[in-house]
């Protein structure tokens, strides 16, 4: 590939960072893998030639070299690769193994092997708020898969062992070869397990697998928060092949209060009082989510002052503090007053002086003063 301009293949600047190299480089392989165009010389060499670029724009050392010297400060240096197999063994991490193994069957033969493990599963539960404070268990029920207890996940019937697949000889895999490169493939008859079922069981239908409802037992911890998510270990679906199974996942989720609002650790509920509490001060009972509790109202507090509770919050998840409950002030302002109350109450604005709403007025002389 002498000439050939790497940056240019890559589709990168001459600044380009590693990370930009590396994106790059897994674009086009995606793209022009012969597994995906088989049977096109131009996009094996395209694939051939990405791989090359890659090799040395990645490698600092390389790159210095190529920058300064182009091809001829590369001699000795890169050698190119020989088959697709040269280039997985190379570049796999590129892909983080999940496309290349599927592609020259290390996934295939891991699974044979032992090492496809059960899926995950997911659920939801709701609780109170309250049961953030101490923690609470709760039973839920989860549908999923299990072995079949009748050929103990074989698929044949008995119990007995599947035979080799006659396709793939038991390798899972069926290879093509195209020039100096082998191709692998899932094989289609056994779709890479490498083993066929030729009786099976009643119960499964040859599956090894029949549907169950579980009733897991769910420790909910104090502190959670609404959308924590719990990993309860092996409750997931069975692996294959002796493997082992998934994890259970339980979303929590909190549900709202009639009263208290969340704010993290901590709740925040409104109070009303009437103006002669909110001006002399007194002592009320409160409510809060494990009963009743003492707070003081100071004198001359407002609408929208906010007082706490210390204490009386949520426990911090996974931690030993615990957060306050906040109370926000409502006065109250009567509606109707008996007279002996509106007299008070236009003594003491006297004795503040300020104006406030004749005692007697028509509803016209009223109406006339909005217009004033």
């Amino acid at each position: 590939m002498n000439g050939k301009d790497y940056y240019q293949i890559l589709g990168v600047p001459r600044d380009a960072s590693p990370d930009e190299v590396k994106r790059a480089y897994r674009k086009i392989a995606l793209k022009y893998h012969p597994d995906k165009n088989p049977g096109d010389r131009e996009a094996e060499q395209k694939f051939k030639d990405a791989a090359e670029a890659y090799e040395v724009l990645r490698d600092a050392e390389k790159r210095r070299r190529y920058d300064l010297y182009g091809h001829e400060g590369l001699k000795g240096v890169v050698h190119g690769f020989s088959s697709f197999s040269d280039i997985f063994e190379a570049f796999g991490d590129v892909f983080g193994g999940s496309f290349f193994d599927g592609i020259f069957g290390r996934g295939r033969r891991d699974r044979r092997a032992g090492f496809n493990r059960g899926a995950n599963l997911h659920c939801e539960v709701k609780i109170e708020l309250k049961d953030v404070i101490t923690g609470v268990e709760r039973v839920i029920d989860v549908r999923r898969t299990d072995l079949c207890p009748s050929c103990k996940g074989t698929g044949s019937r008995g119990g007995r062992s599947p035979v080799a697949c006659p396709t793939c000889g038991g390798r899972g895999e069926v290879i093509r070869t195209q020039g100096f490169f082998s191709v692998h493939t899932t094989c289609p008859r056994c779709r890479g397990e490498g083993t066929i079922v030729t009786d099976p069981c009643r119960q499964c239908r040859g599956t090894g697998r029949v549907k169950v409802v579980r009733d897991i037992r769910v420790k909910i911890p104090q502190g959670v928060e609404d959308g924590t998510r719990l990993k309860i270990a092996g409750e997931g679906e069975p692996g294959r092949n002796g493997a082992p199974p998934g994890d259970l996942y339980v979303v929590v989720g909190v549900k709202e209060h009639s009263y208290f609002e969340r704010y993290g650790e901590h709740v925040v509920c409104e109070l009303p009082i009437s103006f002669t509490q909110a001006a002399l001060g007194c002592e009320l009972d409160v409510p809060t989510l494990e009963g009743v509790a003492k707070l003081t109202i100071p004198r001359g507090t407002q609408t929208g002052d906010l007082l706490r509770i210390k204490g009386m919050g949520l426990p911090v998840l996974h931690g030993l503090s615990r957060g306050d409950q906040i109370v926000r002030i409502f006065v109250e302002v009567p509606r109707r007053l008996t007279a002996k109350q509106e007299e008070m109450l236009r003594e003491f604005a006297k004795s503040e002086k300020v104006k406030v709403t004749p005692r007697k007025r028509s509803l016209l002389s009223r109406m006339k003063n909005l217009f004033e």
